[in-house]
């Protein structure tokens, strides 16, 4: 078997593949601009190969698919184990292509996945796969939990190890087999996936892995042998999915963003040295480039000179630079491209008539590298292009209310509905606040997903 190492292959059927076709994928350093290096670009015909052997996996009878759910969640934590064993070259190679901040992604990227897995086996040994309920009419019927076969899952670049671990965690646990399309900008800790899932005894065909673009992305989700789509993404692409699931009755799980508000309550304790921490996780992690980020910094009148004040000077504290230098908090954004749209959206706030309070430009001091300075905008109307559009960069946009009323109205005034924070000294306020917006979850003086403990007994 040839070693992950040697990324010449794809991981499919547990083994090392040569590719079907010629086609390379190059990674660019966001950080120098020079070339990481370059992997197959997936075909039609690899996709066909990984999803042969998932299918495979799902219905041999000694396969995944017939598997209990310990053994599952036995297979599930020694993954889990080999991945702590990688930990350090995961968060080394995330950051190394997508400007992940080093010590964001030794926190979240080498850790993440391996809590996933960890909480989902443990949901597979709790849940009753199997049991019989008594019927109405006397009888009685055998109720159980099936998996819904193979998935074919597409990762993003901006956390490609968490966002895959959400999809394949809790697959895994149900007995799904998966085809794993990482994004072409982030390929290398794929390979050291493939590593640990191997080393960890994964049956042959449980997890494949073919990078590739977005035509490979859209063949993935239109083959006709896939149970399941899992996505993380635009909402264009995710609108195109969806329209592709819907003609085919495939079931599909869509994250396609958010632009999240993060209301400051007019009780909030803005010292920085307190809370100023909890305040970068919540708005500005990642170089900005986080789905659930509260971008819309939502602050009572009486206090909005005090609140842009405040996020003003954090955002000028915050050290900017290569994101494999552990001391750096905002990283380059992933790519060229990522970089001219986050400045697109600069222009567009200044020309609405929204002000400058922070940033607004590229770092004078980083002449190589695709870097924007951490920007705060002043003066923001919420119907302006910077409020309602996901930028997906260091950009936060500061908006006034006029009562809670006011601020949970602003908040749902938008097309996203992901995340969200509130903050406040007033613990019940704040969730009574949390209650009336309209969204997946909100944190209160923080947010970052946290999955409940499981139950004891």
């Amino acid at each position: 078997m040839t070693s992950a190492t040697d990324q010449n292959t794809f991981f499919i059927g547990g083994e090392y593949r040569k590719p079907e076709g010629s086609g390379r994928i190059t990674v660019i350093s966001p950080n120098t601009e020079q070339a990481l290096g370059s992997v197959p670009d997936g075909t039609d015909a690899d996709i066909d190969a990984a999803v042969a052997a998932a299918r495979r996996a799902f219905t041999d009878a000694d396969g995944w698919g017939g598997w209990t759910a310990d053994q599952r969640a036995s297979a599930m934590e020694r993954l889990a184990d080999e991945l702590d064993k990688r930990a350090g070259d995961l968060a080394q190679a995330v950051s190394a292509q997508n400007g992940m901040p080093i010590a964001v992604a030794q926190q979240l990227e080498a850790v993440f996945p391996q809590l996933l897995l960890r909480y989902y086996a443990g949901l597979a040994r709790e849940h009753a796969f199997e049991e019989t309920r008594p019927g109405v009419l006397g009888g009685s019927t055998l109720v159980t939990s099936s998996p819904v076969g193979v998935v074919g899952a597409i990762v993003p670049w901006n956390f490609p190890q968490a966002l895959a671990a959400f999809k394949y965690a809790p697959g895994l646990a149900a007995g799904c087999t998966f085809v794993l399309k990482p994004s072409p900008e982030t390929v290398f800790d794929a390979y050291i996936f493939a590593d640990a899932v191997a080393a960890a005894g994964i049956p042959e065909g449980v997890i494949n892995i073919v990078p590739g673009g977005r035509e490979l992305g859209a063949y993935l989700v239109s083959h006709p042998d896939i149970d399941k789509v899992a996505f993380t993404g635009s909402s264009s692409a995710g609108r195109s999915i969806a329209e592709v699931c819907g003609r085919l009755l495939r079931p599909v799980t869509l994250e396609l963003g958010g632009k999240s508000a993060a209301i400051i309550l007019d009780d909030a304790d803005l010292d920085l040295a307190k809370v100023g921490e909890q305040i970068f996780g919540a708005t500005l992690l990642n170089n900005g480039q986080t789905c659930f980020l509260g971008t819309r910094i939502l602050a009572p009148r009486s206090r909005y000179d005090e609140v842009v004040e405040t996020f003003a000077g954090l955002a000028g504290s915050l050290q900017v630079g290569s994101a494999l230098e552990p001391t750096t908090q905002i990283g380059p954004m992933a790519t060229s491209r990522q970089r001219d749209r986050v400045e697109s959206y600069i222009a567009k706030g200044k020309g609405d008539g929204a002000k400058i309070a922070a940033g607004g430009g590229r770092p004078q001091a980083l002449d190589q590298g695709w870097f924007v300075e951490p920007t705060i905008f002043a003066d923001v109307d919420n119907n302006y292009a910077i409020a309602q559009e996901e930028i997906f960069g260091p950009v936060l946009s500061v908006i006034a209310y006029d009562g809670d009323d006011d601020a949970v109205a602003i908040a749902n005034a938008s097309d996203y509905g992901l995340g969200g924070s509130v903050w406040t000294s007033d613990h019940d306020h704040g969730v009574a606040v949390a209650r009336r917006v309209v969204t997946g979850s909100l944190g209160i003086n923080a947010y970052l997903p946290d999955p409940p403990l499981l139950s004891e007994g």
